[in-house]
């Protein structure tokens, strides 16, 4: 897959309770969302084949890949290792052919000195997405993980 963004970031608990994060899907809601946006999850199984269906919605009167103020991406998780590895396969729900294509997300979790190192790897980002705003929500969303996992 082209168009592909990988982010390191680490966080100060260890990697099986980090993945806890990752997969249930109350706390993902907390995190996996970018600033001024608010995340719906319509439906989650975090299970290898398992499906998933979230919605991210703008607080501003901003056009969405979806919607009007919104970006809806559905998949299914190809691989859930716990505490090492997570590879979830999604597309946005939307008639825009610049937003359109299958993205893979590819999570690993490595024990570190304090607690774990995370590589996420963002392949098949499609061409309407600018890859600063694809780093700068990436940037967003880890940030509130490093806080929420603190508190």
């Amino acid at each position: 897959m082209e168009r592909t963004r990988s982010f390191k970031f680490q966080f100060s608990v260890p990697p099986q309770v980090l993945f806890r994060y990752f997969v249930d899907p109350k706390l993902l809601a907390k995190w996996k969302v970018p600033d001024g946006m608010t995340m719906d999850v319509h439906s989650f199984e975090a299970k290898v084949g398992g499906k998933f269906r979230v919605s991210l919605t703008y607080r501003e009167d901003l056009e969405g890949k979806s919607g009007e103020h919104t970006d809806t991406y559905s998949g299914y998780f190809a691989e859930l290792d716990p505490g090492v590895k997570i590879v979830e396969v999604m597309e946005f729900e939307t008639d825009k052919p610049e937003m359109k294509g299958e993205m893979k997300i590819t999570t690993r979790f490595s024990a570190v000195d304090g607690g774990t190192e995370v590589l996420a790897t963002h392949e098949g980002l499609p061409r309407g997405v600018r890859f600063e705003d694809n780093e700068l929500g990436w940037n967003m969303s880890f940030e509130k993980l490093a806080s929420l996992v603190r508190a």
